[in-house]
C-alpha cells in the first residue's frame, strides 16, 4: 500500500488514477510521494519515507530539486500537458496587443448615462477610431524556445497567415520533429528581435535564460516590438522592458507575471499568471503527474524527472531490485559483484545517468534477500535502493 499526500487543489480526474493500493490524503503520514501544483517545499521537513514529488505543472521552482537529488528523491513534471491553454493565452495576448480591444470596451462600458440606442450607435461609429490597431496576418513572430508550447505557438502563428521564426540553442531532437517546416530558425536572440514584430518566450528560468531580456538584447529589437512573457518572469529585465517602452522601442509588453513596476500603464497587458488556468489543463497535468508517480512507485520506472534520467523497463513481471547513486565509476560493477558474491541471476538491466546521478533498474531471477540489499545499501556512492515485486 502506497501513501500519496496532496498539496493544493488536484483534479479529481489525476486523483482517480490512484487506485485502491493507494491511500491519498492531504493529511498522509509518512507518506511515499508528493502531488502539488503550487505550494513551496524548500521549507517542509523531508519525511525518510518520501520517494518522489509529481509537480502537476512544467516548472519546479517550488521545489528543492538538488536537496531532493541527493536523497535519492526523484521530481517529476509535466511537461506540454498545459501547451495548450497556454497556447491560446499567447494568441488572446497578441490580439489584445495589436488591436485596443480593452480601450474600446473601456470607452463603450463608460457611456452609462446615455439612454437612446441611436445616439450611442452615432457616438461609437464617430469615436471607434480611437481604437483602431493592426491585424496579425503577415507580421512576424519570433520564438524563443521551441519545445511544446513554443510548437504549438508556432502552428497556430502559421495559421493566421504570421511569418514565424523560431530561436532555441537547446532545441531537442523530438521538438525539432514537432516544428512546422515554415519556421525560419534564427541562430541568435538579436537576428530574431530585429525580424520580428511580436516576440514571445517559452524557455525554463535557468541560469542561461536569467535576464536574457535585457537592455543589450533590447538593442536590436525590432522598432514597436511586442514583447509576450508567459514563461517565467526571472527571464525578462522589467526596468530594460520599462525603459525600452518608454523610448517607443517597445510598443506593448503582455505577462502573466505582475509586479508593482507594470501595474497601470496603458502599454502593458499584465495578467495575474493564468496561463495553464483552465480546466483541462489542470486535469492533463493531474492524470500525468499521477502516471507517473505510479510508474515509478510500481514499477521503478522514472519518465519527465527533472533530475533523474530517463529510465524504463516495462513493468515488474517478476522480481526487480532499483538503485540510484553518486555519478561515479565502479558502483554499478561493485553491484553486480554482490549479485555474483550471493548467486542473484540477472535476467535484464538498464543503468543511466543523468548530470551527478544515476539510476539502474534490475531484473532479477528471485527475490533478493536481506543480506544482498544491505550488501547493495553500503555500497560507496549509493544512495537509495528499492526492492519490488509484481
Amino acid at each position: 500500500m502506497f501513501k500519496v499526500k496532496t498539496y493544493n487543489k488536484i483534479s479529481d480526474k489525476g486523483l482517480s488514477r490512484f487506485d485502491e493500493n493507494y491511500v491519498v490524503s492531504s493529511e498522509s503520514d509518512a507518506p511515499d510521494a508528493y502531488i502539488l501544483r503550487s505550494h513551496k517545499l524548500h521549507e517542509e521537513a523531508v519525511p525518510a519515507s518520501l520517494l518522489a514529488v509529481a509537480r502537476a505543472g512544467a516548472g519546479v521552482n517550488n521545489v528543492p530539486v538538488e536537496s531532493y537529488s541527493q536523497q535519492g528523491i526523484v521530481a517529476f513534471n509535466t511537461p506540454g500537458a498545459n501547451a495548450n491553454a497556454v497556447k491560446e493565452l499567447v494568441l488572446a495576448g497578441m490580439l489584445l496587443a495589436s488591436r485596443d480591444i480593452m480601450g474600446g470596451r473601456d470607452f463603450a462600458n463608460s457611456q452609462t448615462q446615455m439612454t437612446d440606442a441611436a445616439e450611442m450607435g452615432k457616438l461609437m461609429e464617430a469615436e471607434k477610431k480611437r481604437f483602431a490597431g493592426n491585424e496579425l496576418t503577415g507580421k512576424t513572430l519570433g520564438i524563443v524556445g521551441l519545445g511544446a508550447i513554443g510548437s504549438m505557438v508556432a502552428d497556430v502563428a502559421l495559421a493566421l497567415g504570421m511569418n514565424v521564426a523560431g530561436y532555441d540553442p537547446a532545441l531537442s531532437v523530438d521538438a525539432a520533429w514537432r516544428l512546422p517546416g515554415a519556421v525560419e530558425r534564427k541562430e541568435n536572440l538579436a537576428n530574431l528581435l530585429a525580424a520580428s514584430d511580436y516576440v514571445t518566450l517559452h524557455v525554463p528560468a535557468i541560469e542561461p535564460t536569467k535576464g536574457m531580456i535585457n537592455s543589450a538584447s533590447l538593442a536590436s529589437a525590432k522598432e514597436g516590438l511586442v514583447l509576450l512573457n508567459f514563461a517565467r518572469e526571472a527571464i525578462v529585465d522589467t526596468a530594460a522592458v520599462l525603459a525600452a517602452l518608454d523610448s517607443g522601442k517597445l510598443k506593448k509588453y503582455v505577462c502573466d507575471f505582475p509586479e508593482p513596476a507594470v501595474i497601470n500603464r496603458s502599454d502593458v497587458i499584465a495578467l495575474p499568471h493564468i496561463g495553464a488556468s483552465t480546466a483541462e489543463a489542470e486535469e492533463n497535468c493531474a492524470v500525468m503527474a499521477a502516471n507517473q508517480l505510479r510508474d515509478y512507485l510500481e514499477n521503478g520506472n522514472i519518465v519527465n524527472s527533472v533530475n533523474f534520467p530517463l529510465t524504463t523497463m516495462g513493468a515488474v513481471q517478476g522480481h526487480r531490485l532499483t538503485f540510484s547513486n553518486n555519478n561515479v565509476s565502479g558502483v554499478l560493477g561493485n553491484v553486480l559483484s554482490i549479485f555474483k558474491e550471493f548467486n542473484v541471476n540477472v535476467l535484464d538491466m538498464v543503468n543511466k545517468s543523468r548530470g551527478d546521478i544515476a539510476y539502474s533498474i534490475i531484473d532479477i531471477a528471485e527475490a533478493p534477500s536481506s543480506e544482498v540489499i544491505e550488501a547493495v545499501k553500503a555500497v560507496e556512492h549509493v544512495i537509495r535502493v528499492r526492492c519490488l515485486s509484481a
